[in-house]
């Protein structure tokens, strides 16, 4: 890549301006600071922002920073914001590309790169039709499933990602490519958790499912609890079928608009629950953890699928977060006792999220299509969540470590794409295989030869 200068990007700039069909906007414009992430710790202060209306435009960008040195970085909603988005780079806003539609015939919704989950359940569920999305709908599709893509089901039927048709992605040379098991099968096997290593998603057609109800919610118990809850939920645990999809979280909620005055401002504990199938086996399935102790609130319910997303209750707006993340092999009682001294009643924890997430199930199967998701066979998957805020910042991020050192007698040593993201070499061999960070770079080689993706959480050689 040739460095950028200042002599010459003016007049690039203009003419660059002139031949997208979004909006280009620079530092002090209107609507760059729309790009302020979701993690609102995190510093976005690229040298410019296209806001694209069509992949056409992102192969435009790409050409462009190919042309002028510059590297190129996408964002939509920006909860896998990381830094080093700064006067090097051009950052793509796919918002814009917020199309949706729903072929209830054939079961497939095609949507493009600035669609959240939300509106994918609001054209799907009224068809019967449910998509695979995370726990929280306000999650865009394309971050989540480029980064495999773990939800509240993912016992029951695999990673999400498992369920792309197909993409339509533009590469590193600019190219705009349909990407399916059959066309381009390479980057089908890339892109489904690699994030944005071998190119920008500006659309994807997922399948959807049949499926119109779940049994679930969430049980709520008083920290005081917390040992009796968590040695519980470990052993009940073991024996669940792949139809129940569970999680617990140790949660320190703040008194805030939407938060339960119950949950507010204390620990609680947090069993969630959701399962396919006859509601009267799901309902037989969870009673040891409603008769472990007294919940202090009850959610779990036969509800449509439209409502998946209350199980977690995952916040909405945009706030300032800390991630730490580990997978785990086994969660013996030895584990369960060291995870409650350093994050439970007596432990000063300043987290305000400490969950186990089950795995297992469909997940530890290879699905019909090969992908770069590794680490199957991990047991949980352990996230923690502080607001690196005022007096407690520091105290926030050196806990979180803290944690997951604790953990780590029982941790396999990787991580997930899409749990606590965070650049550089060390993280990729986290989130990959030797293997599959192999393949990827060369993939990168060649779908991006000059790195013009290279930034943030992506896979070079």
């Amino acid at each position: 890549m040739t460095a950028v200068t200042e002599e010459h990007l003016g007049d690039a700039v203009s003419d660059l301006r002139a031949r997208l069909e979004g909006v280009l906007a620079l530092p002090g414009e209107a609507g760059y600071d729309r790009i302020t992430p979701w993690n609102v710790t995190v510093p976005v202060r690229p040298r410019m922002v296209a806001f694209v209306a069509s992949a056409d435009d992102v192969s435009t960008v790409m050409r462009f920073a190919t042309q002028h040195g510059l590297r190129v970085a996408v964002q939509s909603t920006g909860h896998g914001a990381l830094p080093g988005v700064g006067a090097g780079t051009i950052l793509v806003h796919t918002g814009a590309l917020s199309g949706c539609q729903v072929d209830a015939r054939n079961r497939v919704a095609r949507v493009g790169a600035g669609v959240r989950w939300q509106q994918v359940f609001d054209a799907a569920c009224p068809h019967g039709l449910a998509p695979l999305s995370g726990s929280a709908p306000g999650v865009g599709v394309a971050g989540f499933l480029t980064g495999a893509g773990i939800g509240p089901l993912v016992r029951t039927f695999g990673a999400s990602s498992d369920y792309v048709r197909a993409f339509e992605v533009v590469t590193g040379t600019g190219e705009i490519l349909r990407v399916t098991p059959e066309q381009h099968p390479d980057l089908y096997w890339g892109v489904r958790g690699s994030k944005s290593t071998l190119g920008i998603v500006t659309s994807v057609e997922i399948e959807l499912l049949p499926i119109t109800e779940f049994y679930g919610g969430a049980l709520y118990f008083n920290g005081a609890d917390a040992a009796a809850v968590l040695h519980e939920w470990a052993r009940w645990g073991v024996g669940l079928p792949e139809t129940v999809n569970t999680s617990i979280a140790l949660q320190q909620l703040p008194a805030v608009p939407g938060v339960p005055a119950v949950l507010a401002g204390r620990l609680t504990v947090a069993v969630r629950y959701t399962a396919v199938g006859d509601p009267g086996e799901a309902a037989r399935l969870l009673a040891p953890m409603r008769a472990v102790a007294t919940p202090v609130l009850d959610t779990v319910a036969q509800q449509p699928f439209a409502a998946l997303g209350a199980v977690h209750a995952d916040p909405v707006d945009p706030m300032p977060v800390h991630e730490g993340h580990a997978l785990l092999r086994a969660l013996p009682a030895e584990a369960v006792d060291t995870l409650l001294a350093v994050a439970g009643s007596e432990s000063g924890s300043v987290q305000t999220v400490v969950e186990l997430r089950l795995l297992g199930g469909a997940l530890a199967r290879e699905p019909r299509h090969a992908s770069a998701l590794c680490h199957r066979d991990a047991a949980y998957s352990m996230c923690l969540i502080g607001a690196p805020v005022g007096p407690v910042a520091e105290q926030v991020v050196a806990h979180s470590r803290a944690v997951v050192a604790a953990m780590a007698p029982w941790a396999t040593g990787g991580q997930f794409p899409n749990f606590a993201p965070e650049a550089g070499a060390e993280r990729l061999r986290r989130c990959y295989d030797e293997d599959t960070l192999h393949w990827l770079g060369q993939l990168a080689s060649r779908y991006d030869p000059v790195g013009i993706l290279a930034v943030g959480q992506v896979a070079r050689l």
